[in-house]
């Protein structure tokens, strides 16, 4: 794959890159919304990477390619890059650059050519791994040093301020941090870290990935809103961010808030989630791993019907993998459509995938898209 990059590169611009980068997308195993929150989340990485050829160059100039957009070559000037004056996929890698140079590092141009197999709106953290991918090859080229919790730091920055979407941190650190074989326990408010083993084949079970094929945008108005509503609650309780609720506490902060049911709901799913984290570490750790299951769905169902991010598609995903005896199953990501995952038996994962396929179909859904989610190494040089 890195050597077919690097060939449509130099079919590209004429000349060798000076390296190839991998970065993946993510799923997340609980912990959904708590990210801004300042809160805990369990992401892993998939196989599914985002792939950078890229060149330096000295001239100010800028120039974008992706194989999967189609159009020819972008060509942009570093000094001209300015938050919200892009619209297209090439705001993600331009906010990358443009962050950097905020920070006070001296980029001075790059060709870069781009390919990924993450599945783009499909809450897999697709723009989070073409922003990693290309700032770990800056990075790299320009010699920066920097630990790979400050270049998710930066992807994150230039994802809220030079894209315009209120995304977390989550993201760009399980793109930027997770290990193979491993679920990334992430303090988000320090940004701490801990690798928990999470090998399902060990055990004799799989995890599924059901992408819905409903495609979802963080940049558009909903997302935003719980943000709001979040923020909102924190506000009314008197706290920096709802991960200073105690769970023990929950029903007292609930009390205050019952003039605003919206409010409420939001500060319940948060704290509730944030609990689910800590359980499902624990649970891990103790080797109890099939115990899990019903945490997932505990998550669903907080994120339905709490938080109200769910969708028909994703729904069902949940209800028939259920009903077709998986072990748990939740919605993954930020919602309004993208995946769902599915832990199953390994025995009964095709039982299960082929139950999801027909209650779509007979519900008249798109045929999802359903494939196994095995922790994959985080960002790194591969060529």
């Amino acid at each position: 794959m890195s050597e077919a990059v690097a060939e449509r590169f130099s079919q590209l611009y004429g000349t060798e890159p000076d390296g190839v980068w991998a970065a993946p997308g993510r799923v997340n195993l609980i912990g959904e919304h708590t990210d801004y929150n300042d809160g805990f989340v369990m992401p892993f990485a998939l196989p599914h990477t985002a792939l950078a050829a890229v060149a330096r160059r000295t001239d100010g100039v800028l120039r974008l390619h992706s194989a999967d957009v189609g159009g020819g070559v972008v060509e942009l000037r570093v000094d001209d890059l300015a938050p919200e004056s892009d619209r297209n996929w090439t705001a993600y890698p331009a906010g990358v650059v443009w962050a950097l140079r905020e920070a006070g590092h001296e980029i001075t141009g790059a060709d870069i050519h781009l390919s990924s197999t993450v599945p783009a709106g499909a809450g897999l953290s697709s723009s989070a791994a073409l922003e990693v991918v290309v700032a770990l090859a800056l990075d790299d080229l320009y010699g920066l040093g920097l630990k790979r919790w400050q270049l998710a730091r930066l992807c994150q920055r230039a994802e809220n301020v030079y894209v315009g979407a209120p995304v977390g941190i989550m993201d760009q650190t399980a793109s930027a941090c997770c290990e193979e074989g491993h679920a990334l326990f992430l303090d988000t408010r320090d940004l701490s870290q801990q690798q928990i083993p999470f090998d399902l084949a060990a055990e004799g079970m799989r995890l599924l990935v059901v992408d819905t094929q409903v495609k979802h945008s963080h940049s558009e108005g909903e997302y935003g809103k719980r943000r709001a509503g979040c923020e909102k609650g924190a506000a009314l309780l008197g706290v920096d961010a709802l991960r200073d609720i105690p769970y023990d506490g929950l029903d007292a902060a609930l009390e205050r808030l019952a003039d605003d049911e919206e409010v409420l709901r939001l500060v319940r799913h948060v704290v509730t989630e944030d609990e689910r984290v800590e359980r499902m570490v624990s649970l891990l750790r103790a080797g109890e791993t099939r115990a899990i299951g019903p945490v997932l769905v505990a998550g669903h169902a907080s994120l339905r019907d709490d938080f109200r991010v769910s969708c028909p598609e994703l729904d069902l995903v949940v209800d028939s993998s259920l009903a077709a005896g998986a072990l748990g199953a939740r919605m993954t990501g930020g919602g309004f459509g993208g995946s769902a995952i599915v832990l199953v038996e390994a025995a009964d994962a095709d039982t299960v995938s082929k139950a999801v396929q027909e209650a779509f179909a007979t519900a008249g859904f798109t045929a999802p898209r359903v494939f196994e989610a095995v922790p994959a190494p985080g960002a790194r040089r591969i060529r």
